[in-house]
């Protein structure tokens, strides 16, 4: 794994990247729009740094992959869903402190 910083998954993609990952992932369910999710992705690519190797994390946008969004009830961005062997083990919604999101992903 080279990718240092988030990777950008969509409904095509989503199952292998995510669902059959053999690390934790967190995937920040964003849209260009969003001014609280551009506020979010600094966090989000230091924590993607500073966690290779242990984390994948990945941005997937809203907009353009509806599908995902649906499946799992994404109803305000910025969320964050954590997923541990292919089931979702925890969601953040809002911005959130750096933090606070590196506490929810150390006990994985």
């Amino acid at each position: 794994m080279s990718s240092k910083g988030p990777i950008v998954v969509t409904d095509a993609t989503f199952e292998q990247e995510v669902e059959k990952s053999s690390l934790p992932v967190l995937i920040d369910c964003w849209a260009p729009w969003c001014a609280p999710c551009l506020m979010l992705a600094p966090s989000i690519a230091q924590l993607a740094e500073e966690m290779v190797g242990r984390v994948k994390f990945a941005k997937l946008n809203v907009d353009e992959n509806l599908q995902t969004a649906a499946k799992f009830g994404i109803m305000s961005i910025p969320t964050m869903l954590i997923f541990k062997d292919g089931k979702v083990v925890d969601r953040l919604v809002g911005v959130q402190p750096k933090a606070a999101i590196e506490r929810k992903l150390t006990n994985l």
